[in-house]
């Protein structure tokens, strides 16, 4: 169909396979033109000294800065899992200092051994 609102409606013929073909062709185009998400980690310990720290905070503000999503996880290994409020500190205060670039999509929440906490770039 060219013009469905038409009186007498007009409409055209085509093969069915061009049709066909031009049909994915559109859909691919589509799905080029879409943007994708990309998810970038970062793992600390519950005890991250402060120059690591430093050093993992500059990589997700980068990250975060090239539009990719960030996902922070504390990993628990053995008995540190009694640090749990050391691990949830530590991504909210990731979270405050990178505030300026991104915005927390997730709060901390404990999966696991793992506390994972999302941050997506801010626009």
């Amino acid at each position: 169909m060219i013009s469905e609102k038409a009186i007498p409606p007009v409409c055209r013929v085509v093969e069915y396979k061009k049709f066909l073909y031009e049909q994915k062709k559109k859909e691919k185009e589509l799905k080029a033109k879409q943007q994708k998400v990309v998810v970038k980690e970062i793992r600390f310990g519950p005890q991250t000294d402060d120059h690591d720290y430093d050093f993992k905070k500059r990589h997700a503000r980068s990250f975060l800065e090239e539009g990719s999503k960030l996902k922070a996880y504390v990993f628990f290994k053995g008995r540190s899992i009694i640090f749990k409020d050391q691990g949830e500190i530590l991504l909210l205060r990731l979270a405050q200092e990178l505030e300026d670039v991104g915005k927390v999509e997730q709060l901390p929440k404990l999966e696991g051994k793992r506390m994972i906490m999302m941050m997506g770039p801010k626009k």
